[in-house]
């Protein structure tokens, strides 16, 4: 199935141009996907500029050798990595988080409730348990619990019960579609306009993927990496990963004190937030998928002794 041509690139031009471009520096996609972002950047770089693009999706690292450009590069690693790069290289890191439409859209991914396909969900299908295989062996109170805090999930726990239940007389579900069900069957009060599998498959999602745990440690990375003056721009989809960048960026721009050493200088900013961007009407009208979307803009700020 070919889902290249299907992705819609969420944000595109505002998170280019949040960025602020610099034509000969270097720069880092930290979630490469289908290339939007990578494509755009190349565009307004120099000849001396380039561009580092990770992504732990071997279908993305595919499609991203169709790229024949000298100032890029791709890696099959998740943005968690960005600290192997050498410290103050970088003049901006954008990172799109989540799922994309390939993946959502290719049933045997297993990410969507509305195709069949195997229970998978695994953003590297090359290493890893899916989320089937997680299933076998998990324990009632932690599937629960993945599904509450992942999915912000109300019924986790009758949930996670008739998933064992299920378990113990004919094995876990296999495939998106018998999960659905058994979530639908369990979940009698729906939310308006939102299917009762929502929550659970993205708590599963994320949970098998670790992506909260891989953002905190990307995000820190990106401190380590940035150059002064360098920007960070982060767009995520839904309020777990927002809250992770929102307190990220809130943390790192105000000055700290030591509470043990009042008269010591504070700890100095590392960040400066810039602000934050929603799609536009007209984008989300075009592209459902974007409606949810936030950006999220900083600036590394110079190392500087504080007064």
């Amino acid at each position: 199935m070919d889902t290249a041509c299907t992705h819609t690139t969420v944000l595109l031009r505002e998170a280019v141009e949040a960025l602020d471009i610099q034509p000969d520096g270097p720069y880092v996609d930290a979630t490469f996907g289908r290339g939007g972002h990578s494509r755009l950047i190349l565009s307004q770089l120099s000849p001396r500029g380039r561009l580092i693009a990770f992504d732990k999706d071997p279908e993305a690292v595919d499609a991203a050798r169709s790229i024949q450009d000298p100032r890029f590069s791709i890696r099959h690693q998740g943005f968690a990595d960005l600290g192997e790069l050498a410290a103050g290289s970088i003049q901006g890191v954008l990172m799109d988080l989540g799922v994309s439409s390939p993946q959502i859209d290719t049933p045997e991914r297993g990410f969507s409730f509305r195709f069949d396909g195997p229970l998978d969900m695994r953003m590297d299908t090359t290493r890893g348990q899916s989320v089937s295989e997680w299933l076998a062996d998990a324990e009632l109170q932690h599937i629960a619990e993945v599904i509450r805090e992942y999915g912000e999930e109300r019924f986790a726990q009758q949930i996670a019960k008739a998933l064992v239940a299920r378990r113990q007389e004919r094995g876990v579900p296999t495939s998106t579609a018998e999960l659905a069900q058994l979530v639908a069957d369990t979940v009698k009060t729906r939310e308006p306009g939102k299917d009762p599998a929502t929550r659970t498959f993205q708590a599963f999602r994320i949970f098998i993927n670790a992506e909260l745990e891989e953002l905190q440690q990307a995000l820190d990375a990106s401190l380590q990496v940035l150059s002064p003056g360098g920007r960070l721009a982060v767009i995520s989809f839904h309020s777990l990963e927002d809250r992770i960048v929102k307190q990220f960026i809130a943390k790192h721009s105000r000055e700290v004190y030591d509470r043990r050493a009042p008269f010591a200088p504070p700890q100095v900013m590392a960040l400066e937030s810039i602000g934050r961007i929603k799609p536009s009407v007209q984008e989300v009208a075009a592209n459902a998928r974007s409606r949810s979307a936030m950006l999220r803009v900083a600036q590394r700020l110079s190392e500087r002794v504080a007064p």
